[in-house]
């Protein structure tokens, strides 16, 4: 689906904090004039003021039946903020919610269970273009719902549908806290270069870069994961004395990681109630 014919529809963003900023500049990247988007936000910023200027309706009256509302407000405050849009639920307007731990149900009593509501789990590369978005749908949300929403998260990154909402909580802790995890192994990269000798600046440089161009390869090379890392391997060699540690059974990679997405995932499960 076009973002061009969502556009002639109307599409209403309510929250445009960092996620939300970034999907608007998305939008507009990919073609959406300015004035096809409401901004609802309480604080709005030099730059969507820039854009109003340009024809973006801040903080004006709902469109009559917009194609799709997105809701990007902090879970914490979809309470307050939900109720200024609330009107437009119950009828053909699709909302998409990327509030991490909200189940579709408590859209649902706030907006009518008859409203097709998608439930999207975007993680923090989306702010750079590089993000991955996980979509689930209500049954009243159907195929076209789904595509809307991927219209709308494809502008910043790429997007996958899950089979149930049962299996967001695995999706949180996996790419929705993901970048954290990698993020910490770029610190103790580094911190482990200092160990050895190397000046910190050096040190992070070295483990920015790597862990950067590694993620490279691994999105655009034909082979596997499991391919590359036998590719850098020498049998015998430094890599293969490093991955014999990480790859330790009890003690390195594998039981670690198993253990950081599960509680990931039970702390997903817990806030959803």
């Amino acid at each position: 689906m076009d973002l061009t014919e969502l556009g002639s529809r109307g599409i209403v963003l309510l929250g445009c904090g960092k996620m939300g900023s970034a999907l608007l500049e998305g939008w507009l990247a990919r073609g959406l004039p300015a004035e096809a988007v409401t901004v609802l936000d309480p604080k709005p910023s030099p730059r969507l003021a820039e854009l109003a200027r340009q024809g973006l309706r801040l903080n004006a009256g709902l469109p009559a039946a917009p194609a799709v509302c997105m809701l990007a407000v902090k879970p914490q405050m979809m309470g307050d903020a939900v109720p200024q849009v609330q009107a437009l639920g119950g009828g053909d307007t699709v909302f998409v919610s990327i509030a991490a731990g909200t189940p579709i149900r408590a859209f649902e009593a706030m907006l009518g269970a008859g409203t097709p509501i998608v439930r999207a789990m975007p993680n923090t590369p989306a702010a750079v273009g590089h993000g991955i978005t996980a979509l689930v749908g209500n049954d009243p949300a159907g195929a076209g719902a789904l595509e809307m929403a991927e219209a709308l998260m494809s502008a910043v990154g790429e997007t996958v549908r899950l089979e149930s909402e049962d299996q967001m909580d695995a999706v949180t802790g996996v790419s929705g806290s993901g970048p954290a995890y990698v993020f910490h192994l770029i610190e103790t990269l580094a911190a482990a270069g200092e160990a050895q000798g190397l000046a910190p600046d050096l040190a992070m440089k070295l483990a920015r870069a790597t862990v950067a161009g590694a993620g490279d390869l691994a999105e655009n090379a034909a082979e596997g994961p499991a391919q590359l890392r036998e590719n850098v391997t020498s049998p015998g060699g430094t890599t293969a004395a490093a991955l014999a540690v990480l790859m330790d059974e009890d003690t390195g990679f594998p039981p670690l990681l198993r253990r950081a997405v599960k509680a990931a995932a039970d702390r997903g499960r817990e806030l959803a109630g």
